[in-house]
């Protein structure tokens, strides 16, 4: 096997065992996404697999002597030497170093995006505490101990009747 071909299937081999699936599945609200991150979860081990068993096994050698016996040295020397002759080109990575500043800006705005979520969730998870607090309460709750709680709109109140606004 190439030395780049078991550099690509053994990359390929770690990044698998890395990825943190049932983590990102848990993030997954709806059936559809779920769906369709089974249905990628898939095809990633399907390929994952396929470089595995093609790219990890080394190939046969080719058993000149057989074939000499059945079809000639001539023509099988021919073959031979043509076979030798074969150069695969050592592949030349140009695309890496094009992407990777890009993608490495959309890891840090993702980063970043990740901590406004956090913030806002943090935020709104406390919104609806107070929400479901205030709903529980709200049947036994006075005017003052609402007032006590939400200051800005008892100088409103306060406000209209001092101007004599009754809201007509």
């Amino acid at each position: 096997m190439s030395g780049t071909a078991k550099k690509v299937a053994d990359v390929t081999f770690k990044a698998g065992k890395t990825i943190d699936w049932e983590g990102m599945a848990r993030l997954l609200v709806s059936d559809e996404a779920r769906k369709e991150f089974a249905s990628l979860r898939r095809a990633f081990d399907e390929v994952n697999s396929q470089l595995q068993t093609k790219f990890s096994q080394e190939p046969e050698p080719i058993d000149w002597e057989y074939y000499r016996k059945g079809l000639g040295s001539r023509l099988v020397d021919m073959y031979k030497q043509a076979y030798e002759s074969i150069e695969i080109p050592k592949y030349v990575d140009t695309v890496t170093p094009q992407y990777m500043p890009k993608f490495d800006a959309l890891v840090v705005e993702l980063k970043e995006a990740e901590q406004k979520s956090l913030k806002e969730s943090a935020r709104l998870e406390k919104e609806v505490a107070d929400v479901q607090e205030l709903k529980k309460k709200l049947s036994t709750m006075t005017a003052e101990e609402y007032f006590a709680k939400h200051p800005e709109l008892k100088k409103k109140f306060d406000d209209e009747i001092r101007n004599d606004y009754w809201g007509y």
